[in-house]
């Protein structure tokens, strides 16, 4: 099985996401979204809410499942039989972190690829970040996130 890990955190997931998982979802067999507890980046959304809004925003998308994770995403791809690594890139500020991420990836698991997707050009904006900074100060986000999530969102809010 061609099986491909979409990593992240996710924090909230966003249209945008959802456009890479919906495209690399066509391309392998399986696509796990794999949400990050990212302690370091200190997130909006406590990791179990994380899970859920991606399991809710990617429910009808049949080869697609989401797993919460707390290691090295070399030690999840052993574990879940996956050596592909799909990234979005957004832009050509994206693609030095990405190209350093990939290349630490494959320094300790020669065998992991990393395979990295534009967003559709209607999504090429959107980023978690913009959508936190919007909530922050009460704005209008329904156009930034999946439909799925909006109500876990407002409920914070």
């Amino acid at each position: 099985m061609n099986r491909a890990i979409y990593p992240g955190t996710f924090d909230p997931i966003t249209v945008g996401h959802t456009d890479i998982v919906r495209r690399a979802s066509k391309l392998f067999d399986g696509v796990v979204v794999a949400v990050a507890q990212s302690r370091g980046k200190r997130p909006m959304f406590d990791h179990e809410t994380r899970v859920e809004m991606a399991r809710r925003a990617l429910h009808s998308m049949k080869n697609v499942e989401v797993v919460g994770f707390d290691t090295l995403l070399v030690e999840l791809s052993e574990r879940l039989e996956a050596d592909i690594v799909v990234r979005g890139l957004r832009a050509v500020s994206d693609f030095e972190y990405e190209l350093q991420m990939g290349y630490a990836n494959s320094s300790m698991k020669s065998d992991l690829e990393t395979v990295y997707l534009m967003p559709s050009l209607e999504y090429a904006f959107v980023s978690s970040s913009v959508v936190r900074s919007i909530l922050e100060f009460g704005g209008r986000v329904e156009h930034l996130l999946p439909p799925e999530i909006l109500p876990m969102i407002e409920a914070v809010g």
